[in-house]
Order: structure tokens, then C-alpha cells, then sequence
């Protein structure tokens, strides 16, 4: 049983031409005026992503990540776009041991290639026909003339105003005046939009000579090989980085086709083991053919099936997971139906596992896998995500999970935006098989992801909440899926969340049997959980470390969309 879910008087957003939902509602609407003005999903979508870039600057960075996936319904395929970036060729990951105990100090060491700007422009090359240009125009407006900032933006900056204090132009940006702003206040971010304009007249100049393929490239070198790359180099050489030009020239995201497992006749896409979107794969493959809908919304035996499942897979993405370019991750077996039945055959229905099980294949650790034990340990530069998805008129569909925040390195000088500091999702333990050095990737945990059931509808989904992420995308796929809600409804009802594993970002800080639920569960079943052997914890009623999931699904029969936005958060849904 759970209590108040959604509000009664909450619209329904059904409509029948296009649709977009974003983290927030600037995206959204952004959005929506692309597809308005003639752009396909892919257009709009990435029109979304960067003004979440300039909106949602406190956890999404223009030079950040931004791993997508693309459904095109012509051919009806699904591509994924790593969107995440490489460490430097100067890495130095025993620096890391040596000087700070295996830690990895706030500033510009955990900086990795921002992949974000390179993540859109391939998106757009692939399958937009809009230009960067047109794509970016409304996020530079709210950077130069500024937006109102909400009030999770300035509870997060109040929370982290001294490590926005840390560097001098952080706290230009964000504590104007030298305090936080206030919910309604309007930020500007003056240096952000000259640095995206550049961009764009890069872009300009070229079309006008090369066309549309020769503008999209010059607006790539204006940021990998011109004069922002120049300026992200000159302050690491001037601050002890180790960015370089090579590092900025040579980099190129990574286009693949993800894999899929089956959940009751569907197909649920997720990106590659060079982020944690397999855990979501996984666990539907261990629930596939479960009656769950007997087991009761959210009653014990549904949130300690679920709970148990995914302790299954993060045991096997802390084991097994890593830039497959350096580690050899055997996905297809992860995610496979046999593995999958194998490793659910392990679980107790009345009793939890007391903390992380152990990966169900040999480990890519070097010696055995390290749990660090700095329990409840948070990072200032372990923030949040954001979210776009859109479906067109066409019914191609893109998803993507923008990230990187404000907060945990410093901003570069005259240029507005903090180079990815998403090497905090790397480990520096030398055994890891996410281990740091030249040329790796972090493990990522922004994972958006697909599910379709081909010739009937398709559903983009995602949410931030770093760890959290599959465990909110997982309960709100259920929710629709198996329990019949509506969007809204799937996307507001009560959640919960393990944290028995190492966390993705460092300290990596590691709670056996940590277990929270969203205070509108009903306490009795909290009780039983208890004794079953989880380590209950209550969030509040709506807790914005729950996610924030936002999705569209497409009903190819009815031609009809309905999307949902977490209210946790001020994310919108936009369309008609």
C-alpha cells in the first residue's frame, strides 16, 4: 500500500503530433519550439540538452557528458552516442596514491575531455537537419539575458556555497553579490553565452562557403581545436592540468548500437558498460517472467524482489564493468536470459543479502574487488544530471542524460562552463576495472535508455540521481508497464532506493544493507522490510535524490503520446 502518489488535479499530458519532457521546464519548452518550427526529434532534443547545459548549470555543464541514444523510425534502428569523454594523455593516476592517499582532491585533476559539445554536433550530423546555430539560440539567450533560477537550484548552491567559494570565478557565477541566490532571482552567465556564440559564428561562417556539414564541423573545432580549447589548455598549463591540445584536437565520441534484453515482450535498449545503464538490462532480464504484479505495488515482497535483483547487478558492475576499450566486459552473457536465471536463483525471498553479492562471472579486478569502507562519505563534486527526451510527428525518439556540474572544479576563466569533472566516477584503486589513465573513460552513471515493442509504441526514459538512476528509471518502466499507470502516475509514485554497493563517485563510500523509502510508504511495510535484514532509512515524502524521471510513450496504434515529469523536480512535459 502506498499513500498519495500524485496530485488529483494534475493534467494528464496526452497528445498526438510531438512531445518533449526535460529535467526542466526552460528545456521542454525549448523543445517543443524546435519541433514547432519544423525540427525532428533529434533537433529538439539536442536544442533540450544544451539548455539544460545553461539552466540546470549547478549539476549540467555545457562541456560536461552527454550520452544519448537515438531511435530512427525509418529504418527502425537504435544508435547510442557515448556522449563521455577520455582522460588525458598526462594522467598520472599514482598521483592519486602517492600524494592524497587514493583520493582525488576537488579541481582540475579529475578533469577529463569534455565530450558534450562533440555528443550533439554528432547527433546532429547523423540525423538532424537543423544547425548548431538554431539548435543552441534559446540557451544562449537565458545565459546573456538570464533565467529565474528554481528553488533546487539555489537550495544546491546554498549547500555548496563554500565549494563555489573555492574558486574565484565559480563564485562570480554563482553567488552574485557574494551569496546564493534566491528561488525567483535571475542568473546570467555572460562569459557561457559569448562562449556558445562563438560557436555559432564558427559555425555560420563555415555554412556560408561549405554548407551545413562544413558549418556543424567548424563549430566541433571551435570548441575541440580553436579558441576555447586554447583557453581550457593554457589554465591547465598555468594550474598544474593536464589538458592538452592533443587531448581537445583528437577526441571524437563513440557511435554504437546497444544492446537489448526482452522484458515481457519488449525490448529495453541500454548503452554500453562504459556506464552502469547494463544494471537496468540486467535486472529486468532477472525479473523477466516473474508475476510482479502479484507480488502488490510497493508491498515487502515487490520492493525486496526488486531490492535483492538489483544488489545482483551492481554486484556485477562493480566486478565487471569498464571502458570495454581497456576491459573486457562479456555483455552478452550479462545480459543474457540463461545468466539472468541463474543469478535471481540466488535470491532469498525472505531474507536480504547483507550487503553487495559478488559479480555471478570472474572478476576484471586485479586482486579481490575493494569496497571502500569510508561509509557515508560524500564528494562535493558528486552532484546530479538532467534528462531530454522527445518523440516527432515521425516517431523518432531521442534520450539523453546531460551532466557535469559547477561545483567540484573550477569554472575557466572568460569562458563560463567547468571542464567535465566526471573523473570522479573513475576509481584509483590500480586493480579496478574502472580504474584512471590515459585514454580511459570513467564509468559512467547517466544512462538514458529505450524501450519499444516493435510495431505497437515506443518509450524514451531517464532520470538523474547519480547511483539511483536505473532504480528510478526501473520502478516508473514497472509502474506503466506491469501496474497499468499512467505516466504521470509512474513517474510520482512512491520510490525506494538500495545503496548497498560502492558508490560510482569517489570516495566510492559503501552502505551494506542501506535501504530508503519515500516517506508515503506505508510504514508497516518499512517494519517488514526490517525484518527481513535491510537497513531501512526514510527519505521525505518527495525526495529529489529519488530521481527525477521523465518519459514519453508513443502508441503507434493510436498515434497518441503521453508523457510525465517528476515532480520531485521542476522538470515539464511540452507537446500536443
Amino acid at each position: 500500500m502506498t499513500r498519495s502518489s500524485v496530485s488529483p488535479y494534475r493534467a494528464r499530458m496526452i497528445g498526438t503530433r510531438h512531445m518533449a519532457a526535460a529535467g526542466h521546464y526552460l528545456a521542454a519548452q525549448v523543445a517543443l519550439q524546435v519541433l514547432e518550427a519544423g525540427g525532428n526529434a533529434v533537433d529538439a532534443g539536442v536544442a533540450g540538452g544544451i539548455t539544460l547545459g545553461v539552466v540546470q548549470s549547478e549539476y549540467v555543464c555545457f562541456g560536461g557528458v552527454a550520452p544519448l541514444m537515438i531511435y530512427w523510425a525509418e529504418t527502425d534502428e537504435v544508435i547510442s552516442i557515448s556522449g563521455l569523454g577520455t582522460w588525458p594523455a598526462l594522467t598520472d593516476v599514482d598521483l592519486f596514491r602517492r600524494k592524497y592517499g587514493g583520493a582525488m582532491p576537488p579541481g582540475l585533476l579529475r578533469t577529463i575531455v569534455p565530450a558534450a559539445p562533440d555528443s550533439w554536433i554528432t547527433a546532429l550530423e547523423l540525423y538532424g537537419t537543423f544547425s548548431f546555430g538554431q539548435c543552441a539560440a534559446e540557451a544562449v539567450r537565458f545565459a546573456r539575458e538570464g533565467f529565474p533560477v528554481t528553488a533546487l537550484m539555489a537550495d544546491i548552491i546554498a549547500d555548496h556555497a563554500d565549494d563555489y567559494r573555492r574558486w574565484p570565478q565559480n563564485a562570480a557565477i554563482y553567488l552574485p553579490g557574494g551569496q546564493p541566490p534566491k528561488a525567483g532571482d535571475i542568473l546570467v552567465q555572460t562569459d557561457l553565452a559569448n562562449t556558445i556564440s562563438y560557436m555559432i559564428d564558427e559555425e555560420a561562417a563555415a555554412a556560408r562557403k561549405g554548407g551545413r556539414e562544413a558549418g556543424l564541423q567548424a563549430a566541433r573545432d571551435a570548441f575541440y581545436k580553436g579558441d576555447i580549447a586554447k583557453t581550457i589548455v593554457e589554465y591547465h598549463r598555468a594550474n598544474g592540468g593536464w589538458m592538452r591540445e592533443n587531448d581537445l584536437a583528437n577526441f571524437r565520441v563513440e557511435v554504437e548500437r546497444p544492446k537489448s534484453v526482452s522484458f515481457e515482450g519488449a525490448d529495453i535498449f541500454v548503452c554500453g558498460p562504459w556506464c552502469q545503464g547494463p544494471v537496468l538490462g540486467q535486472t529486468l532480464a532477472m525479473l523477466d517472467g516473474i508475476d510482479l504484479k502479484a507480488l502488490g505495488h510497493n508491498s515487502v515482497d515487490y520492493i525486496h524482489r526488486l531490492v535483492e535483483t538489483l544488489k545482483l547487478a551492481y554486484g556485477d558492475r562493480h566486478e565487471l564493468y569498464g571502458d570495454p576499450n581497456f576491459v573486457d566486459v562479456p555483455l552478452d552473457t550479462l545480459l543474457s536470459s540463461s545468466y539472468a536465471q541463474k543469478r535471481r536463483a540466488l535470491i532469498d525471498p525472505d531474507k536480504a543479502f547483507p550487503g553487495m553479492p559478488e559479480a555471478g562471472l570472474p572478476s576484471n579486478w586485479g586482486r579481490n574487488p575493494d569496497a571502500d569502507p569510508r561509509n557515508g562519505r560524500r564528494d562535493p563534486g558528486e552532484l546530479d544530471t538532467s534528462y531530454v527526451c522527445v518523440v516527432d510527428k515521425n516517431n523518432n525518439a531521442f534520450s539523453a542524460t546531460p551532466s557535469d556540474g559547477s561545483i567540484g572544479a573550477p569554472v575557466i576563466p572568460g569562458l563560463g562552463f567547468v571542464p567535465s569533472a566526471r573523473g570522479v566516477q573513475s576509481f584509483t584503486h590500480p586493480d579496478a576495472p574502472a580504474v584512471a589513465g590515459p585514454g580511459r573513460r570513467p564509468r559512467l552513471t547517466p544512462s538514458p535508455a529505450f524501450a519499444r515493442k516493435k510495431g505497437e509504441w515506443i518509450m524514451p526514459f531517464g532520470s538523474p540521481g547519480n547511483d539511483v538512476q536505473p532504480q528510478a528509471m526501473l520502478q516508473v518502466y514497472l509502474n506503466r508497464h506491469v501496474f497499468g499507470m499512467s505516466m504521470q502516475e509512474a513517474v510520482d509514485a512512491p520510490r525506494f532506493a538500495t545503496f548497498s554497493y560502492p558508490r560510482s563517485s569517489i570516495p566510492h563510500s559503501y552502505d551494506p544493507g542501506l535501504l530508503k523509502l519515500e516517506a508515503r510508504i506505508d510504514p508497516a511495510v518499512a517494519e517488514e522490510l526490517r525484518a527481513k535484514g535491510h537497513n531501512v532509512q526514510l527519505w521525505p515524502e518527495w525526495e529529489f535524490a529519488a530521481g527525477g524521471v521523465c518519459s514519453i510513450h508513443k502508441d503507434f496504434n493510436t498515434r497518441t503520446l503521453e508523457g510525465g515529469s517528476d515532480s520531485r523536480r521542476p522538470t515539464a512535459v511540452a507537446g500536443w
